[in-house]
């Protein structure tokens, strides 16, 4: 379709815009990671490295990292075995109530944060009567990550079809060999994508975990929210924004990759 040179000229500046609203605020905070000013202040008076070799050094935000981190790892493996089987599951079988299990797989990326956190809340304190925690942490961002993975599959096996597992049968491999040999190795680019993406999801999420954390467990977004407006700590928060930001692109753009990679394969 060809767009004439109005039409062209107004989607250019409209995505323009959009992306300016959407990049230079994180312009902004890398900017004043640098700043001389222990406030939150434009333009910044001065640049230094300083705050980036306190940041490094500060025992909250290290801790935080870490815990975040953990909590990634774990949501992520949880969410790559539990997601695979279901899709493996919704796609492969047919039985009485797959499109409703389907929707409520996916229901939870869905639904506003702040619901989750709050259902996810009630139901460890006074249903379960789990103590809030590091692990009540991970099962709440496994139910939301589970839903990269299981879009990925699920996409990549609808593009494989059945054929190969077909033929693997009839020459006798049981249903274990054929997947570990036919099937595994056909999800394994869409696995890696969907972990990666589970992975980034996990270590930025704030609303879900506020609800879920319990007193005692600081992930690096809750502390940054913490932070944020103590006393000359605003410098500090600015450095950890922005390795967060940069820790959530590393996984987004090599999953993208991924996926361009295999666009290009077909």
């Amino acid at each position: 379709m060809r767009l004439s040179r109005i039409a062209r000229v107004t989607l250019g500046t409209v995505a323009g815009v959009i992306l300016a609203l959407v990049y230079l605020p994180l312009m902004v905070v890398l900017v004043n990671s640098f700043s001389t000013s222990t406030n939150l202040t434009w333009p910044p008076p001065g640049f230094t490295l300083e705050w980036w070799g306190r940041a490094f050094r500060n025992a909250g935000a290290l801790e935080a990292i870490a815990t975040s981190t953990q909590v990634a790892v774990v949501a992520t493996a949880i969410s790559l075995l539990l997601g695979t089987l279901v899709s493996l599951a919704l796609q492969r079988h047919s039985f009485f109530g797959r499109d409703a299990v389907s929707l409520l797989v996916i229901l939870p990326i869905a639904l506003p944060g702040i619901v989750t956190g709050i259902a996810l809340n009630n139901a460890f304190r006074t249903i379960l009567d789990v103590r809030l925690g590091l692990l009540t942490i991970i099962v709440a961002h496994a139910t939301f990550c589970i839903v990269t993975v299981f879009n990925n599959v699920v996409a990549r096996l609808r593009r494989m079809g059945t054929s190969l597992e077909e033929a693997s049968a009839d020459l006798g491999a049981g249903v274990w060999t054929t997947f570990r040999l036919v099937t595994f190795p056909q999800l394994r680019s869409a696995l890696l994508a969907g972990g990666l993406l589970a992975f980034a999801l996990s270590f930025d999420e704030i609303i879900v975990t506020t609800f879920t954390a319990g007193s005692g467990v600081t992930t690096l977004p809750i502390w940054i929210l913490d932070n944020l407006f103590r006393p000359n700590q605003a410098p500090i928060v600015n450095v950890i924004a922005v390795v967060l930001v940069l820790v959530s692109i590393v996984p987004i753009y090599f999953a993208q990759r991924l996926a361009g990679a295999e666009q290009l394969q077909k």
